[in-house]
């Protein structure tokens, strides 16, 4: 099973959109980082959803701008920036927990960044 094949009790229909969120409320969450080709590098990231996975990845990127304009009082970016970030890294995926198979389920890049990309244009309706 892959992400695309969630089961439909763990979809949520998008009442704005056409897109199907899967595992939005999702369960534990487990990002795999591989930041650099040096297997040394490889690092996990564990989060109680997919949610808060989403939140911590936009963090983390956030974080990197920071440090990269330190004198900026306010950063902003695209989600092309976001995708581009996520792209660089030699290897990055999660492990989300679903409840039924009770297993957790391989999501790669792609699922990420359009996990991203919701998890952003949420809190921008919230704004």
């Amino acid at each position: 099973m892959v992400c695309d094949a969630i089961p439909a009790s763990m979809r949520r229909k998008d009442s704005d959109s056409d897109l199907t969120d899967p595992m939005q409320a999702g369960g534990h969450t487990i990002v795999l980082v591989q930041p650099t080709n040096n297997k040394s590098s490889r690092t996990y990231l564990d989060y109680p959803s997919v949610h808060h996975a989403m939140d911590g990845l936009c963090k983390d990127f956030e974080r990197k701008l920071r440090g990269l304009n330190p004198t900026m009082a306010t950063i902003t970016y695209e989600i092309t920036d976001l995708y581009a970030y996520i792209d660089q890294m030699t290897d990055m995926s999660a492990l989300v927990y679903a409840p039924e198979p009770n297993a957790y389920i391989p999501c790669n890049k792609d699922w990420i960044k359009k996990q991203a990309y919701n998890h952003l244009r949420d809190q921008g309706k919230r704004r």
